[in-house]
């Protein structure tokens, strides 16, 4: 690796123009442990190690781009989360965060259960082992095809997203001679505080079935009158990197309100109420996420309370944390190339990534943290811009950073926090080959999804 500092005079610290980001920190070679891996951490020659293994090691050996994803973190937030909401309720890992036939044995090997919203992630559960009835189907214009193989399997619960859907999974079940447990998902009216694109709870978006105007009341009368579903609950989400529960406290008060109501016009009271996932993780050291002990808790006396006041027996309580678990447990590795400042304004840190490996920037305008991982430096730092390869100019990895000075091409640099979405949302833009997912534990590191190859763009290419 070369260490010579580039050419051009770096955009330092001192005098800094306004941007997304916070002060420089005192010493850019010590890790945040809120956003990195718990496996993670700097050894004596200064290259940052996970599972035991160094990254130039793993580098010289998977390549970058690469997701490097820590096994026994991931496997640790599981029991986690299943341990906090105990017996009595049901952890569904949210599969579209990232899924793979190695993730989906380590749920069943930790005892979470698992939801997904495609036919190709019910494939990938079921040929990796997980029960049937232990996957929850999601989606809001799931195929005909998909309800199909959905019924036959006999996956334990499809969520219901509009009332032709109520009528297609009805029929399909009655046709295959089935009885299909369903949910309703509704939307309460509850945005919560983060991004537009990612806010799931107002009414005007395309997931649920409003509560406002009776619409949910409705979807409920005509599922029961169906002899081919059987309506296990309600479904609620209200968004996407939430880090409080107050959210949820309004959502849980309006979805008990509709539970009262139906008990009241149809005498049954549903046995279990789902509230979504969209808990937060920490991507920046501004960030601040609750353990999971703190959010079962709060989420079970919120929804406790507001049966008790609606004389309501407590239904079993249903999340989805996907994020939650497989977001802190890996980072991207890249190797730097191009650097380029500009006078006055910051220096643009090229890597061999991008926008194709993690798309969530551009999208979503999220924040990321970023740190040299090679070596060491007592550089002073620079106010960077990480951005990727590609021929777009919102090819952005991380906004605003913090990097040494003297960085160089061919240093490594590593992006924490990208187990959610990353990889899920990959793509081929300019051809680029998606990186590969490497699992690390304990000293061994191995391939669960191999980087694609020239030869994989061209097989799909049929001429």
């Amino acid at each position: 690796m070369s260490r010579s500092a580039h050419p051009a005079g770096p955009r330092h610290a001192d005098v800094l123009p306004e941007g997304h980001y916070s002060a420089p920190p005192t010493d850019l070679n010590v890790l945040d442990e809120k956003v990195w891996a718990r496996t993670v951490a700097r050894n004596d020659d200064g290259a940052v190690t996970v599972g035991g293994i160094e990254v130039t090691r793993l580098a010289e050996e998977f390549g970058t781009p690469a997701y490097f994803l820590d096994e026994a973190d991931f496997r640790a937030r599981c029991r986690a989360w299943a341990d906090a909401f105990g017996k009595d309720a049901d952890v569904f890992y949210a599969g579209k965060a990232f899924l793979s036939r190695a993730v989906v044995k380590w749920l069943y090997e930790e005892g979470l259960n698992l939801d997904v919203c495609s036919g190709g992630e019910l494939t990938t559960a079921l040929d990796a082992g997980m029960p049937a009835d232990r996957i929850a189907f999601h989606g809001n214009n799931k195929s005909e095809e998909e309800i199909e193989r959905a019924v036959s399997v006999g996956v334990g619960r499809i969520v219901l997203d509009s009332f032709q859907e109520i009528v297609r999974v009805a029929h399909t079940a009655q046709r295959l001679g089935k009885r299909q447990r369903v949910q309703i998902r509704v939307t309460v009216g509850v945005e919560a505080h983060t991004h537009e694109f990612i806010a799931t709870a107002h009414e005007d978006q395309k997931f649920g079935i409003p509560l406002a105007g009776g619409q949910a009341a409705e979807a409920v009368r005509r599922t029961l009158r169906l002899d081919g579903v059987e309506l296990i609950g309600i479904h609620s989400h209200i968004g996407s990197q939430i880090f409080d529960t107050s959210g949820f406290e309004v959502a849980a008060h309006r979805v008990v309100r509709l539970l009262a109501e139906i008990r009241d016009e149809h005498g049954i009271e549903l046995p279990e109420i789902d509230l979504g996932g969209g808990l937060g993780i920490a991507y920046t050291s501004d960030d601040d996420p609750r353990e999971p002990h703190d959010i079962a808790k709060a989420l079970n006396e919120i929804v406790t309370r507001e049966c008790e006041a609606a004389k309501l027996r407590t239904p079993r309580i249903s999340v989805e944390p996907g994020r939650a678990i497989v977001g802190p447990t890996a980072f991207t590795l890249y190797e730097v190339g191009t650097i380029k400042p500009l006078d006055g304004l910051r220096t643009y840190v090229s890597v061999d990534g991008g926008m194709s490996d993690n798309i969530r920037t551009a999208l979503y305008d999220a924040e990321y943290s970023v740190a040299l991982v090679s070596r060491t430096s007592d550089a002073a730092p620079m106010l960077a811009r990480v951005v990727g390869k590609h021929c777009e100019s919102g090819d952005i990895v991380v906004k605003d950073a913090f990097l040494p000075a003297d960085l160089a091409p061919g240093d490594l640099i590593a992006v924490p926090a990208t187990g959610a979405y990353c990889r899920s949302m990959a793509s081929n833009y300019n051809h680029a080959l998606r990186p590969p997912v490497v699992a690390v534990k304990d000293g061994e590191a191995r391939v669960i999804v191999r980087r694609e190859t020239e030869e994989d763009l061209l097989r799909l290419d049929v001429g």
